[in-house]
């Protein structure tokens, strides 16, 4: 295999750093993404890999992040968008926008597109994190994609985590053409520390003795990294979702095609730069 460059997201510890090391060893070309400067600069330095600080709770970070990667990289074969997790209470970003929803989707949904000329330059594929929560919780209003009616812990990374799969869905109907491939996954129940900042009862089970029994991040990444290492087409399906290397069943609305478009154009109106002008009346 010649060697590849991997960009991954959310790389600091879980399953983005065990990807990030399988991908090392097979003579990859590592690039990680993390939000703690100590932790993914330790990763960075144990693999010989570039890295880059970019916290999603900031769209602007992201901006800066994509620009720092285009200008470096001519050429991306992998985008994996591992970062997010499950959050506390409801909380608004500096943008605007509930923590959640921010940084499971917007975040990756803005560092994509403003990739978008070099993946499909590349041919890559781009491999998204989800969760089976997206069918335990997710119930996705498109005109509340903030949550401000209703709002739950649960509730909003069912929904942040059915948006990664409709983006998927979505980013393969406007570029598969193009050559881009994508899939969304399930890792698994993986004991990280995912779950660290948030006040959901799933926090409780990743922090007790439970968490002896969940998979560890190397199995957590298996998917991942199948999807990254095989043929699309060929061994997968593009713009589908998988568990245990496996097409999964998600979230009935993660197959509405009205929804996905209708996400990803109001995605595109949340993180632009000018959304106050473009949300003003005329």
């Amino acid at each position: 295999m010649t060697e590849r460059t991997i960009v991954i997201t959310g790389a600091s510890d879980g399953i983005g750093a065990s990807a990030a090391r399988t991908f090392a060893r097979q003579g990859d070309r590592v690039v990680v993404v993390g939000r703690s400067a100590g932790k993914i600069g330790a990763i960075a330095n144990e693999l010989g890999a570039d890295h880059f600080v970019c916290d999603f709770a900031e769209l602007g970070q992201v901006r800066t992040l994509a620009a720092q990667l285009k200008e470096k990289y001519p050429r991306i074969d992998v985008l994996a968008n591992n970062a997010g997790g499950i959050m506390g209470p409801r909380e608004l970003t500096v943008d605007g926008h509930e923590k959640t929803i921010q940084v499971n989707h917007l975040a990756p949904f803005l560092l994509t597109t403003r990739l978008i000329d070099v993946l499909t330059a590349s041919q890559a594929t781009v491999i998204n994190t989800s969760s089976v929560a997206n069918s335990l919780f997710g119930k996705l209003d498109i005109d509340d994609l903030d949550a401000a009616r209703g709002y739950s812990t649960n509730r909003a990374y069912g929904n942040a985590k059915l948006a990664n799969i409709l983006f998927t869905t979505e980013l393969h109907n406007r570029y598969n053409a193009e050559g881009i491939s994508t899939a969304a996954f399930h890792p698994g129940g993986v004991a990280t520390n995912f779950a660290a900042d948030s006040t959901s009862p799933m926090r409780w089970a990743y922090t007790s003795f439970l968490k002896r029994f969940m998979l560890t991040p190397e199995q957590g990444a298996d998917t991942l990294v199948w999807l990254a290492n095989t043929t699309p087409g060929h061994d997968w399906v593009s713009g589908t979702y998988y568990a245990k290397r496996t097409l999964a069943k998600a979230n009935k609305q993660a197959y509405d095609a009205g929804l996905a478009k209708a996400l990803w154009q109001r995605s595109e109106a949340m993180v632009a730069e000018d959304r106050d002008k473009l949300e003003r009346p005329a």
